[in-house]
């Protein structure tokens, strides 16, 4: 292998799996994706992809391209005895794999959405370096509809939080459209402009989230078929965290949808989910990993803690102590409690990244004497809202899937139902 090189780095990577050298393969993980991912959980994903496709026969060439977050993208064509999938890889400057996933031909639409009832058109979010592009959905006909914007969860996402062959925002865009709500969606900054970012001063959640999340939310009052006084933001994981902070700094947004919105501090958390992989794998790479976050995670609760701490020394290695120190001041569930606005708060009971004994009674114990809170919890649902069965791992991901039609149908009802409550 070329040290360095991302082509020879994929074609090696690509030849291991086949190979099934899945420990040598979790050796190159950088140290995000170390976290979430064992050696373990990638052998349980490949196994799942093959049986799905049969043995591989072929290993193709790799092909290269720039990707999301200054990285470079490569993808290599298994071809197996029942068709074959696309093994799609994210390396970092240092050629570390920060992502590795199992592409099916391609996302499919879910049978929920009805492509022929919506149209959609290309947009653009703020202007000069960190303009963001993004996609706004209209359902067909008049309106006026009620307007969402949605917000992905943490890390560099594009518009459809597209995660292996999945795409829940794009589901979930879709579903909504083509039940009356006009919907946008963006590529977040840290996925569009990384490099810029990255040499930004002291930059925090507040930037990742708010600007274009709010540059999102005029444009949907701005468009004749959009009802202006029902639009409405929709964030999911960290997005759900963010969506306060974005209804407080836009006071027109009619309400929030809280999916799978992690309340307890991230510290804390990080080391909770890395403790539970950790139990789940055996794999003794992974309790390394978790002293290294344990050690990470005290630093980031610390008064050593400093905005020039570097994002190599705190937990996920993808925020500096900037960051860090706004979350730590940042409280969700305060911030939800004081917009006076009506919220849909949504968690799926087998997310072991967001879970309902750490995040979701939280938000039930700080909003419990706030009116027109409804919270629900979908027992078979992951962190991503796919439904299953048995404990979530992160090799589920791996495995082509799509948002729980009642989820999208529940978002759809309670948006509409908004506007007949303030007699529109």
């Amino acid at each position: 292998m070329t040290t360095g090189d991302p082509v020879a780095i994929g074609q090696a990577v690509a030849r291991m799996l086949n190979e099934q050298r899945f420990g040598e393969v979790a050796d190159l993980f950088s140290a995000p994706l170390r976290a979430q991912v064992s050696a373990t959980a990638l052998r349980e994903a490949w196994a799942a992809e093959v049986g799905r496709t049969g043995p591989v026969s072929a290993v193709g060439d790799p092909v290269s391209e720039p990707g999301g977050s200054g990285q470079t993208r490569v993808s290599v064509a298994m071809t197996a005895e029942r068709g074959g999938f696309t093994v799609v890889m994210s390396l970092d400057d240092a050629g570390l794999l920060s992502g590795l996933q199992f592409a099916a031909a391609g996302w499919e639409a879910p049978p929920y959405a009805r492509p022929d009832e919506f149209g959609e058109r290309q947009i653009v979010l703020g202007s000069g370096a960190l303009a963001v592009p993004g996609t706004l959905s209209l359902p067909r006909g008049r309106g006026p509809w009620p307007g969402v914007v949605l917000l992905s969860g943490g890390g560099p996402f594009d518009r459809d939080a597209t995660s292996g062959p999945n795409k829940p925002l794009k589901d979930l865009a879709w579903g909504l459209a083509c039940r009356g709500v006009a919907v946008v969606r963006f590529d977040k900054v840290t996925y569009a402009h990384a490099a810029q970012v990255a040499e930004l001063e002291e930059f925090t959640m507040a930037e990742e989230y708010v600007p274009h999340a709010v540059q999102a939310v005029r444009l949907l009052q701005s468009l004749p078929g959009v009802d202006a006084a029902r639009v409405f933001v929709a964030g999911h994981s960290m997005g759900g965290k963010a969506a306060p902070r974005v209804a407080a700094a836009e006071p027109s947004v009619a309400g929030l949808v809280i999916m799978a919105g992690d309340a307890e501090p991230m510290h804390r958390a990080a080391v909770r989910v890395i403790g539970h992989l950790a139990s789940l794998s055996g794999d003794p790479q992974m309790a390394d990993l978790l002293e290294t976050v344990t050690r990470q995670a005290a630093l980031a609760g610390s008064p050593d803690l400093s905005a020039a701490t570097p994002a190599a020394d705190l937990p996920l290695g993808l925020w500096p102590g900037s960051y860090w120190l706004d979350l730590r001041e940042y409280d969700p569930v305060a911030t939800a409690a004081a917009l006076g606005r009506p919220m849909l708060i949504l968690q799926g009971g087998r997310d072991y990244q967001v879970t309902v004994q750490d995040d979701l009674v939280r938000w039930q114990a700080g909003l419990e004497h706030r009116p027109g809170v409804t919270i629900r919890v979908y027992d078979a649902d992951d962190h991503l809202f796919f439904p299953g069965a048995g404990p979530s791992t992160p090799s589920d991901y791996a495995r082509a899937q799509h948002v729980d039609p009642q989820v999208v149908a529940d978002v759809a009802e309670w948006l509409m139902k908004q506007g007949r409550r303030a007699g529109r």
